[in-house]
């Protein structure tokens, strides 16, 4: 996977400025690891199922997670953040 550029869709920005200091930090660092090497083993990459199917997620930290669509230019677009209860909102 070869990620071009990374956009933020309204919701994504609006969860993120929510996210208590500590984890946006760790998002922010996670966000790097990713754009450098996006199959990273503690970005915990996945393809989503069911109703979110075409979706991917990549996890902040072992309960809060970012979920992302791969666009066909090679863009990737960050459509939520948070708790897994984010999974049941989209």
């Amino acid at each position: 996977m070869i990620i071009t550029e990374i956009l933020y869709s309204s919701k994504f920005v609006v969860e993120f400025k929510k996210l208590p200091e500590e984890l946006i930090a760790l998002a922010i660092k996670e966000e790097r690891i990713f754009k450098e090497n996006p199959l990273h083993h503690s970005l915990r990459l996945h393809a989503l199922q069911g109703n979110l199917k075409g979706l991917w997620s990549i996890s902040i930290t072992s309960s809060c997670r970012i979920i992302f669509e791969r666009q066909p230019n090679g863009d990737i677009l960050f459509i939520s953040v948070g708790k897994h209860d984010i999974y049941r909102n989209l």
